[in-house]
């Protein structure tokens, strides 16, 4: 068994494809429409075959409640692990991404949280070493 796909719910799913392309630098893996239904996927640039993040849209009652609901408790909707959470702060600032957590140390991991501009908290984590294997 493995993990193939993982999604997060998006306000916009083309506004998201910018964000998470344009401004994270993650790489298209698949756009597909059928009618009103989009199956649009991210991976990380390194991994092209590695986990797909699935930009879903939130058109549901269900999801876009769940969405805000994670959002307004300060819940992180992913976690993507950095080499540098401090490095990857001054990148993603520098490119206007609205931090609502700076880069924190806590117990084993340094985490900081933005804001992703489609109803999600995102936490980028850095393992302290030992910790990752």
């Amino acid at each position: 068994m493995r993990i193939e796909v993982t999604q997060i719910y998006v306000d916009d799913q083309e506004k998201a494809l910018a964000f998470y392309t344009d401004v994270l630098g993650f790489a298209k893996k698949a756009d597909v429409t059928r009618g009103p239904y989009r199956w649009l996927t991210v991976v990380a640039p390194e991994q092209p075959d590695g986990v797909q993040l699935q930009l879903a849209p939130n058109r549901d009652p269900a999801a876009a409640t769940y969405q805000r609901a994670l959002y307004e408790q300060g819940q992180p909707a992913a976690m993507f692990f950095v080499d540098d959470v401090a490095a990857e702060h001054e990148r993603l600032e520098a490119r206007g991404v609205r931090f609502t957590m700076p880069p924190t140390e806590v117990p084993g991991s340094t985490i900081a949280m933005f804001d992703d501009t489609c109803g999600n908290l995102i936490q980028l984590t850095t393992l302290h070493r030992g910790q990752r294997s």
